[in-house]
C-alpha cells in the first residue's frame, strides 16, 4: 500500500513537472508566428503590439496573449492594431501553427479581407470569434464555415449588407452567441435564423430590419434563446403568438421600433422566465395595472416608455408574483390612480411616470416602503395638495423630480433631513409658497436643485450655499425672492449653472459670486437690481453666459471687463450709457450681445468684425451714431441683426450676410447632441410686433433691422442675396433710388418694411414671395401700379402702400386708367381765338425775360455764397425732374389709349 503512494505521488510530480516544462516558453513556431503577425499588423510603420518579443521570449507572457496549462500552445488571442485609418487584407495563412486556439479577437482592425484563407481551416477548435468593427463585407461568411465548432461570433459593426440567410453554413449548429448588430438585414433572416438551433444569445439592433416578425417557424423555434435584442429597428405589426414558444427567454428587447397591438393579447404574458423587457417607444397599448405580468416572478425591470398607457376598467384584487427594481412607464396617457400593484413593491430602486396623468396626492408611502430606491420621476403627472414626506430619513434616495405638477403649501421644512443624499431636486412649476428652507444645507451631496415657477418669497438662505457644497446647478428663477442674490460666505467652488431671473432681488451684484471659479452660467435678467456692472467679472475664466438684462444697472461699461471663455451677453432694457469702448474687444468666442434697449453712445466699435463667431447682435434702441462699420461684413454667421432706433447715417452696407442653418420645406434634424440649445431669450420686432425668441424657436429666425435711422442712398441691390432671412426692416430712414428687382429672390422672407424712405419708381414683381405676411412701402415717391392682387399680396390693404401720390391700383382708390376730358365744341374754339385780349404782349416779353434774368443771376448768387442750399437746391431739381418723367411715363400712354 505504501509503494502505491509513493508511485501516485511520483506521476503527480511528473505530471506538475511536465507541465511546469510545457509552459516555461511558448512552442518557437507559434512564437515565431506571433512576430510575424506583429509585422503584419504594424506594416508600414505602426507601433502595435509594442511589448511582443521585447521583454521576454515566452510568449505566453505576452500581452492579450493566454496558454493552455497542459500544452504550453496559445489558446486565446487578441490583436488589435493602433488606430489607422487605411483599409487593408491580412493574411490568414499565419494562424496555421495555432492548432489548439478557441478563442480570437481581431475586433476594431479596418480589415476588408483576408488572403490565403487555408490558414484558417486550422482552426478547428475555434469556439469564439470576434470580428467586430472591421470592413468585412458579405463574402466573409464563406469563410466562416470551417469554423464548425464555434458558440460565439460576433460581427458588429462590419459593411454586411442585405444579408437575407448564412449560405454555406451548415455547421454552425453549435452557435450560442450570434451578434449583428450595425448590420444591415433582409427579413428573410429571421426565418432562417432556425437553421442555429443551440443559439441562447441572439443581438440584432440597428440591423434595418422591417416589416413583420414571421408568424411560423424561424424565429420562434429557438427555444434555447435566452437573450433577444432586435430594437432600433422599422419592424411593425403585432408580435406573432408563436414567440411564447421561447420559455427560456430572460430579456427581450423591442425598443424603438413601431409595434402594435395590446399586450394583455400577446404572448408576452407566457414568458414567464424573463427578468428584463424593453418594449420603450412602439406603439404598443399596455395597462398601467401591468396586469399581464402579474405571473412574471423574476421580472426585475420593465422600461414601456413612450407607449400608449392606458387605465384598466376592471382591475381584479390580484397580488402580483414580480418585484420590479426598475420601472419606467413615462410618455403619454391617463392613468387615473397610481396603480395598486405600486403597494407590494419593496425593492424598487428607479421609477419614471413622466407625462403620466394621475390623481391624488404625493406617494411618500413609495419612498417609505422601498427603502432602496434612488431615483423617483413623477413630472407633469398632475398630483396635488400638499408635499408630504416620509417619516424616517431615506440614505438611499438620490434623484426626485416632481415638477410641473399642482402641489401647493410650503416646502416641509425637514426636508434635508429626511432625504439627506439627494443629487438632485427638481421642484419647479408648481404652487408653493412660503421661504425656503434652511435645512437644504443638510444635503451635502445636491448637485442639482431647481425650485423655480412657485410662488417661494424671503431671501436664499446662507445654509443652502455654504452647507451644499457639491451644488453645481441653482435654478431659483420665476419666484418672488428678494434680497441679497448670493451671502457673503459662499462656498460655491462646484456651483456651474446659477438662475435667479425673474425675481425681486434689489441689490447690487456681490463680490462674493467671484469665488464661483466654475461658474458658466449667470442669469440675473428681469430683477431690481441697480449699481455698475462690476469690472471683477471679467476674471471669472470659466464664465460663458452673463445676463443682466431688465435691471437697473447705470453707468458706463468697464473697459476689457469681458470673461475670456464668455459666448454670450445679454445686456439690454438697463440704464448704461457711454461709449462701448474697449468694452468687448478681448471677447474672441462671443456668439450673443444684446446690448439693445439702453443709453449707448458714439460710434459702433470697428473691432466688432473680430467677432467670428458672432451670431446675434442687439444695439437697437441706443444712441449710437455714426456710420455702419464696413467690419460688419466680416461676420458670416449673423442670423439677427438689429441696429434700430438709433442715430447712425451713411449707407447701407452691401456686403452685409444673414445667414441661417434653418430652410423652410428641409426637415430639421434634431442637433441638441452637438449644440447648445439657448435658453436666454432675445428680444427682436418682427411682423410689426416684438417678441422674444429662445431655444429652439431662435435657431430658426433671422433677420437685418436698420430701421429709424438716417440712413440715405440706393438699397443695395446685394440684399436680395440673403435668401435665407425671414425680416428685413429699412423703415423710417432716408432711402433714395429703386426697390432692388433682387428682392425677388427673398423667398424665406416673411415681413418686409420699406415705408416711410425716399424711394422711388415702381414696385417690383414680388408676387413669389409666398411666405410673406407683412409688407410696406408706405410714404416713399414709389409711382406706377401695386403689384397685382394675388397670393400673399391679397391679404394686404391699403395702408402698405398709402403715402405714395403716384401709386395706382388696388387696394389703392386710385384707379390707373386716365379719366375722360370734357368735350369743348367748336363755337367755343372759334371765339376763343377771336378773343385777342387788352395786354401788349412785345413790352410783356421784353419785361419778363429782364425779370427772369434777374431772378436766375439772384438764384446764383444765393447758391454759390451758401453751399447747403446749393445742395438742396440741386437735390430739389434732381426730384423734381424724375417725379415728372415718372409721371409722364406712367401717364401719356393711357392718353393714347383706344377705347
Amino acid at each position: 500500500m505504501r509503494l502505491i503512494k509513493q508511485l501516485l505521488v511520483a506521476l503527480v510530480i511528473a505530471s506538475l513537472l511536465e507541465g511546469w516544462w510545457s509552459c516555461d516558453g511558448c512552442l518557437e513556431n507559434e512564437r515565431n508566428a506571433l512576430l510575424q503577425l506583429k509585422a503584419s499588423f504594424n506594416y508600414p510603420e505602426r507601433m502595435s503590439l509594442f511589448s511582443w518579443g521585447l521583454l521576454t521570449d515566452d510568449c505566453c507572457k505576452w500581452e492579450n496573449i493566454h496558454c493552455s496549462s497542459t500544452t504550453g500552445r496559445v489558446s486565446k488571442l487578441s490583436i488589435r492594431r493602433d488606430y489607422w485609418a487605411f483599409e487593408w487584407c491580412f493574411n490568414a495563412s499565419l494562424f496555421l501553427p495555432f492548432q489548439e486556439l478557441t478563442s480570437l479577437s481581431l475586433r476594431n482592425n479596418h480589415i476588408i479581407d483576408c488572403v490565403e484563407n487555408e490558414g484558417l481551416s486550422s482552426l478547428q477548435n475555434l469556439e469564439f470569434l470576434d470580428l467586430s468593427s472591421n470592413n468585412f463585407n458579405n463574402s466573409i461568411i464563406p469563410l466562416l464555415s470551417v469554423f464548425s465548432s464555434l458558440k460565439s461570433l460576433t460581427l458588429i459593426d462590419n459593411r454586411l449588407e442585405n444579408i437575407t440567410n448564412f449560405q454555406g453554413l451548415p455547421n454552425f449548429k453549435n452557435l450560442e452567441h450570434l451578434d449583428l448588430r450595425w448590420s444591415t438585414l433582409h427579413n428573410n433572416f429571421l426565418k432562417d435564423i432556425e437553421k442555429m438551433p443551440s443559439l441562447k444569445i441572439l443581438l440584432l439592433s440597428f440591423c434595418r430590419l422591417n416589416g413583420t416578425i414571421p408568424t411560423a417557424k424561424g424565429l420562434c423555434e429557438l427555444k434555447h434563446l435566452q437573450k433577444l435584442d432586435m430594437s432600433n429597428n422599422d419592424l411593425s405589426g403585432t408580435l406573432p403568438l408563436c414567440l411564447a414558444n421561447l420559455t427560456s427567454l430572460q430579456l427581450l428587447d423591442l425598443s424603438f421600433n413601431h409595434f402594435i397591438g395590446n399586450i394583455s393579447l400577446s404572448p408576452l404574458g407566457s414568458l414567464t422566465s424573463m427578468h428584463t423587457l424593453q418594449l420603450s417607444s412602439n406603439l404598443f397599448r399596455i395597462p398601467i395595472s401591468l396586469l399581464p405580468f402579474f405571473n412574471h416572478s423574476k421580472l426585475k425591470h420593465l422600461n414601456c416608455d413612450e407607449n400608449e398607457i392606458c387605465a384598466d376598467i376592471d382591475v381584479p384584487t390580484l397580488t402580483p408574483k414580480f418585484q420590479l427594481r426598475t420601472l419606467d412607464l413615462s410618455g403619454q396617457g391617463d392613468g387615473g390612480v397610481f396603480p395598486k400593484f405600486f403597494y407590494y413593491q419593496h425593492k424598487l430602486e428607479y421609477v419614471d411616470m413622466s407625462n403620466m396623468k394621475m390623481k391624488g396626492e404625493f406617494p411618500h408611502w413609495l419612498i417609505r416602503n422601498n427603502t432602496k430606491l434612488d431615483t423617483l420621476h413623477l413630472p407633469n403627472c398632475s398630483p396635488s395638495g400638499p408635499l408630504q414626506l416620509p417619516i424616517h430619513s431615506h440614505v438611499y434616495f438620490s434623484d426626485l423630480d416632481i415638477s410641473d405638477n399642482y402641489f401647493n403649501g410650503s416646502i416641509p421644512t425637514e426636508i434635508g433631513i429626511r432625504f439627506p443624499s439627494l443629487n438632485s431636486l427638481d421642484l419647479s412649476g408648481n404652487g408653493l409658497t412660503g421661504g425656503i428652507p434652511s435645512s437644504f444645507g443638510k444635503m451635502s451631496q445636491l448637485t442639482e436643485l431647481d425650485l423655480s415657477s412657485n410662488h417661494l418669497s424671503g431671501i436664499i438662505p446662507q445654509e443652502l450655499i455654504v452647507g451644499c457644497s457639491s451644488l453645481s446647478e441653482l435654478i431659483l428663477s420665476n419666484n418672488s425672492l428678494h434680497g441679497q442674490i448670493f451671502p457673503k460666505q459662499a462656498n460655491c467652488e462646484e456651483l456651474i449653472r446659477l438662475l435667479l431671473d425673474g425675481n425681486q432681488f434689489n441689490q447690487s451684484i456681490p463680490y462674493s459670486i467671484i469665488n464661483c471659479t466654475r461658474l458658466e452660467v449667470l442669469d440675473v435678467r428681469d430683477n431690481h437690481l441697480f449699481g455698475s456692472i462690476p469690472s471683477w467679472i471679467g476674471n471669472m475664466t470659466s464664465l460663458q453666459i452673463l445676463d443682466l438684462s431688465k435691471n437697473n444697472f447705470f453707468g458706463n461699461l468697464p473697459s476689457s471687463f469681458c470673461p475670456p471663455s464668455i459666448c454670450e451677453v445679454y445686456l439690454s432694457r438697463n440704464r448704461l450709457q457711454g461709449p462701448l469702448m474697449n468694452a468687448f474687444y478681448n471677447c474672441p468666442s462671443l456668439m450673443i450681445l444684446d446690448l439693445g434697449h439702453n443709453n449707448f453712445t458714439r460710434r459702433i466699435p470697428e473691432w466688432i468684425g473680430n467677432f467670428s463667431a458672432l451670431t446675434y447682435l442687439l444695439l437697437g434702441y441706443n444712441n449710437l451714431e455714426g456710420k455702419i462699420p464696413i467690419q460688419l461684413c466680416n461676420l458670416t454667421q449673423l442670423r439677427l441683426v438689429d441696429l434700430s432706433n438709433n442715430n447712425l447715417f451713411g449707407h447701407v452696407p452691401p456686403c452685409i450676410s444673414i445667414d441661417s442653418n434653418w430652410v423652410r420645406g428641409i426637415q430639421d434634424v434634431d442637433d441638441s447632441f452637438r449644440t447648445y440649445i439657448r435658453e436666454q431669450p432675445l428680444e427682436f420686432t418682427t411682423k410689426r410686433i416684438s417678441y422674444y425668441f429662445r431655444g429652439r424657436v431662435l435657431k430658426h429666425i433671422s433677420g437685418l433691422d436698420l430701421s429709424c435711422n438716417n440712413l440715405t442712398g440706393k438699397i443695395p441691390a446685394e440684399l436680395g442675396n440673403l435668401s435665407v432671412i425671414q425680416v428685413l426692416n429699412l423703415s423710417h430712414n432716408s432711402l433714395t433710388g429703386l426697390i432692388p428687382q433682387s428682392f425677388s429672390n427673398l423667398k424665406q422672407i416673411e415681413s418686409l418694411d420699406l415705408s416711410y424712405n425716399n424711394l422711388n419708381g415702381k414696385i417690383p414683381q414680388l408676387t413669389q414671395l409666398h411666405w410673406l405676411a407683412v409688407f410696406s412701402v408706405a410714404h416713399n415717391n414709389l409711382s406706377g401700379q401695386t403689384p397685382e392682387m394675388v397670393a400673399q399680396f391679397a391679404t394686404f390693404d391699403n395702408s402698405s402702400y398709402e403715402g405714395n401720390p403716384f401709386l395706382c391700383g388696388p387696394p389703392l382708390s386710385k384707379s390707373c386708367f386716365a379719366s375722360s376730358m370734357p368735350g369743348v365744341s367748336a363755337k367755343d374754339k372759334k371765339d376763343h381765338k377771336r378773343d385777342d385780349g387788352f395786354m401788349d404782349m412785345d413790352a410783356f416779353y421784353v419785361s419778363f425775360l429782364i425779370s427772369y434774368a434777374i431772378v436766375l443771376l439772384t438764384i446764383s448768387a444765393i447758391l454759390y455764397i451758401n453751399p447747403y442750399w446749393r445742395r438742396a437746391w440741386f437735390y430739389m431739381i434732381e426730384l423734381s425732374l424724375t417725379n415728372f418723367y415718372y409721371f409722364l411715363v406712367d401717364n401719356i400712354p393711357f392718353l393714347f389709349r383706344c377705347y
